[in-house]
């Protein structure tokens, strides 16, 4: 029950909160990135109407700009300016009429007939262009007797002097100018607004159909005083919808691989904790076994070996010596496995010393240097002329560098060398044992401290093992690295001491 309520707590954190929160925070961008592409969809719409207009109105310019030259030629006669008038309206479908007025805004001629006689001095446009004497354009739209909608744009007619002599206006077609911006844009909502804010035209609308005004961009007219107000599109809801899907299957599967890999790494965690602890197990069932058999298996031992001293004394072929000396040696072999189980087995008090461990060196340098002789190994000891003072016991020490030692010279078998390097390193002191010999694959590195783990024909793979459980009990350490072909690096580290004798627990 209480795994089960702690992988729900661990889906909950890695998978479904992520989830939620990651499709919220990617739904509001989502949001934000698709209204700022619909609204950058609306400013290109809006400028390609903006461009528009404004070359519409310079050619519309140019054109008064050149009836108002020819119209400087017919000053005492203005009524035959009336067939360039007419040629230039029938020409051009963009206007609704093209009208020659005096300076009190009466209409002298014009293309057609519709403002015959007509004073459009009421006008605000024609009153501007008499003050200004400058090109002005109507800021609303004007509606003729044939119904058709037009909006007014004059430019006034100069003598050398700078005096207004005729005014010449154009009514540019609203029609006419909706039918291009539907051609332009037949699916987009916009209008045409004056400086007032008041619309002059719509396009794409109807009564039913008004522009949304909070969803809408503006965007002025260089030539004239208006602006274009364009409706940013709706969003595509079934597109949009299809998007956040696809981000939320998105989410569900990298969350539930990175669950997967969690729990995974979980797992091998467990598995290497219940490893170690069946190894502390095997330990204490070892330590258990020792603590309770190991005198009683030497006792017996004992014995035998007495025995077999005797009978070796009383049989002397050699056959018989050959099988004498086999015995003792299983006997010796028997009697260093108890010593070991001893040690793996409950701690005990045991006895230290602060003592200079170059003495230790130089008592076991004989040993190691007669061992290293049998095996055609060079050996070479490095140590520094001061003391370094260790808090151990000294036989246990020993035991530990002929154990690594032995593993040294063993995995030399055609020759090599053996180093034995002793320094201050920090607050420790620090043993290095380094041979050249056949090394340790990568993969078995992590297994040599493992009890009963032994890559030898022979061997009760408790050596290491004791090895460490002796350095930790002095509050030191032991670390191997190895290369295959190339030879083996072990360091030992020790706590520097200087505090009198004590007793520890090991």
């Amino acid at each position: 029950m209480k795994s089960r309520k702690e992988n729900l707590l661990l889906y909950l954190i890695i998978v479904i909160f992520p989830i939620i929160f990651g499709v919220l925070y990617n739904l509001n961008n989502a949001i934000s990135r698709d209204y700022n592409e619909r609204k950058e969809q609306a400013i290109w719409t809006g400028t390609i109407h903006q461009r528009s207009w404004d070359q519409f109105i310079a050619e519309t310019v140019t054109s008064l700009d050149i009836l108002s030259l020819t119209a400087e030629t017919f000053v005492d006669e203005p009524e035959k300016l009336e067939l360039l008038l007419k040629r230039m309206h029938y020409k051009e479908r963009r206007y609704g009429g093209i009208y020659l007025l005096d300076v009190k805004g009466q209409v002298l001629s014009g293309s057609n007939n519709l403002l015959a006689e007509t004073n459009l001095s009421s006008h605000d446009y024609i009153n501007e262009i008499i003050k200004t004497k400058d090109i002005i354009i109507s800021n609303n739209y004007e509606r003729l007797k044939n119904g058709q909608k037009v909006i007014g744009i004059g430019k006034p007619v100069l003598n050398e002097e700078g005096n207004l002599q005729f005014i010449i206006v154009a009514h540019l077609r609203v029609d006419y100018m909706q039918n291009i911006m539907r051609l332009l844009t037949p699916d987009t909502k916009l209008s045409i607004i004056n400086s007032s804010g008041s619309p002059i035209m719509d396009i794409n609308m109807n009564d039913s159909t008004k522009l949304n005004l909070n969803n809408t961009i503006t965007l002025p007219i260089d030539r004239l005083p208006w602006s274009i107000q364009v409706e940013i599109p709706k969003l595509d809801k079934g597109n949009f919808i299809k998007s956040v899907l696809i981000d939320l299957l998105l989410f569900i599967v990298i969350f539930h691989i990175v669950f997967l890999f969690i729990k995974y790494l979980m797992l091998k965690r467990h598995a290497l904790k219940e490893r170690k602890e069946n190894e502390l197990q095997k330990l204490e069932l070892v330590g258990t076994l020792a603590a309770s058999t190991a005198h009683e298996i030497r006792n017996p031992l004992t014995g035998i070996k007495g025995l077999v001293q005797l009978l070796s004394e009383k049989h002397t072929n050699t056959e018989d010596q050959y099988y004498f000396s086999v015995i003792n040696d299983e006997i010796s072999r028997i009697n260093e496995i108890v010593s070991e189980f001893l040690i793996l087995g409950k701690p005990t008090v045991q006895k230290t010393e602060i003592m200079d461990i170059r003495k230790i060196f130089k008592e076991l340098e004989p040993i190691i240097l007669s061992e290293a002789n049998l095996y055609n190994i060079k050996y070479e000891l490095n140590m520094p002329l001061n003391p370094i003072m260790v808090d151990c016991t000294k036989d246990q020490i020993k035991q530990v560098i002929l154990n690594i030692t032995k593993n040294a010279l063993e995995s030399m078998q055609s020759g090599g060398q053996l180093s034995i390097n002793l320094c201050k390193a920090d607050e420790s002191c620090r043993i290095r044992v380094s041979d050249t010999g056949t090394g340790i694959p990568e993969e078995e590195i992590d297994k040599i401290f493992e009890p009963f783990y032994t890559s030898k024909d022979y061997g009760t793979g408790l050596g290491l093992v004791v090895c460490k459980r002796i350095l930790l009990s002095f509050g030191g350490d032991i670390n191997i690295s190895s290369k295959v072909n190339k030879g083996t690096d072990v360091d030992i580290l020790l706590p520097i001491q200087s505090s009198p004798l004590k007793l520890r627990k090991y």
